[in-house]
């Protein structure tokens, strides 16, 4: 890691932030199956051990979504991979990193909830609700975390960090143009 970032959550934090998820959840959907739907890249680490911190049948499906456009940020949202099973009259949990304006999970909880699921969910390891523009149905949230840049457990910036055990802020003038 680079000596210039700042710790935001240690890794020691997560994994035990992540259990009482787990908990959490196999309570709450306790006699049924779950479909958890992680939205890639982001959120697979954060995925793979919130499955394994469910007691309860779990089934996984993955989705990747894109925004394009002029000036990404405000650009169209585009499903770059869907969904290979069938959700309707299911329990759908949506599996996110990171919430932040909530215009591209807004679009997608919209794509899901038309295909009909019994119900429908988040789950988002960081909510940086100072920059949400839009209400969403947030169940649970690990974390609320600053309006900083992060990085780590899975999060990156361009794909480098994400191997990280641990969330770091990047020093300002490493973010980029454009970047939050």
């Amino acid at each position: 890691m680079d000596d210039r970032m700042d710790v935001v959550i240690g890794e020691e934090d997560l994994r035990r932030r992540v259990r009482e998820l787990g908990a959490e959840i196999s309570r709450d959907y306790c006699g049924r199956t779950p479909l958890l739907v992680a939205v890639l890249k982001g959120s697979f680490i954060f995925l793979a051990d919130l499955a394994r911190a469910i007691t309860i049948p779990v089934n996984l499906d993955f989705m990747a979504i894109t925004r394009y456009g002029p000036g990404a940020r405000g650009g169209v949202v585009r499903i770059e991979k869907d969904l290979d099973l069938a959700i309707t009259g299911r329990e759908v949990l949506v599996v996110e990193d990171i919430i932040d304006t909530g215009l591209t999970l807004g679009y997608l909880m919209k794509t899901l909830g038309a295909r009909d699921p019994a119900s429908l969910a988040v789950c988002t390891l960081l909510d940086r609700r100072a920059r949400r523009l839009t209400k969403l149905p947030i169940r649970y949230v690990g974390f609320e975390v600053p309006d900083r840049f992060l990085v780590g457990y899975g999060l990156d910036q361009r794909e480098q960090y994400r191997h990280l055990p641990h969330l770091a802020a990047l020093p300002e003038e490493e973010k980029g143009p454009g970047t939050p």
